[in-house]
């Protein structure tokens, strides 16, 4: 079963997606939280683990050297248990974090590896990790998809890589449109993380193609009509 987890950092559509759709977890990073107004990260982050009780929360450094990078995880890793510190599988310069990885994996800090994109990548990743601390891997979907490459068999793969890895699950990112809940579904994806308007469509309530059809040619009709267009 696909766990469905929130990806945002604003207070309202956290406590809303758990009251409403009981999400299993939250996910955020620097850029969500700077566009959603955030000014003080730690503080924020308290804030959403007040309102998630145990749920997990995945929270992303946002340095790009080693040492800072693990500096960082470690002050994050401490705010709660059901913390996830998300670190990048790569630095600014490509370059693969192995010391990272490897020294939080190894010191028991639970880590959201983020921004996969290659089997590479997972393959890598793989060789650095046990099998006892936990890990999420982050597979970044909808930007691969927009880089007209099917995500499907990555995930496939990344799930036939880590075949007896108890403690690793695989994430859906990067969502771009509703179908991705059933892509996500058919390849057996432990978590897909969704911006709050895709949870809500997740859930709602879907019209037949027929009635769709309709009501688009319908819509097409109507802004015709008021924008009083003639030929």
């Amino acid at each position: 079963m696909t766990k469905i987890y929130c990806d945002t950092s604003n207070l309202a559509d956290i406590r809303k997606s758990i009251k409403k759709y009981k999400i299993q977890g939250v996910t955020t990073n620097p850029s969500i939280m700077r566009n959603e107004g955030v000014q003080f990260y730690k503080k924020h982050c308290l804030k959403i683990l007040n309102i998630i009780g145990n749920r997990p929360l995945s929270v992303e450094v946002f340095s790009d050297e080693n040492h800072e990078i693990i500096d960082q995880a470690y002050k994050i890793s401490k705010l709660a248990k059901n913390i996830y510190v998300k670190i990048p599988v790569i630095n600014t310069k490509g370059k693969f974090l192995k010391k990272v990885i490897t020294e939080l994996n190894n010191n028991d800090v639970k880590i959201n590896i983020t921004a996969v994109f290659t089997i590479d990548q997972i393959k890598k990743i793989k060789k650095v990790i046990n099998k006892k601390s936990p890990v999420i891997i982050s597979i970044f979907c909808g930007r691969i998809a927009d880089n007209g490459i099917d995500p499907e068999p990555i995930i496939r793969k990344a799930k036939k890589i880590f075949q007896g890895y108890k403690n690793v699950e695989i994430l859906w990112a990067s969502v771009r449109e509703t179908f991705n809940f059933a892509q996500a579904k058919r390849t057996g994806t432990d978590i897909i993380t969704a911006p709050p308007k895709f949870i809500d469509k997740f859930y709602s309530k879907k019209l037949s193609l027929k009635e769709y059809s309709r009501t688009t040619v319908e819509q097409f009709f109507l802004d015709g009509k008021k924008s009083k267009y003639k030929l």
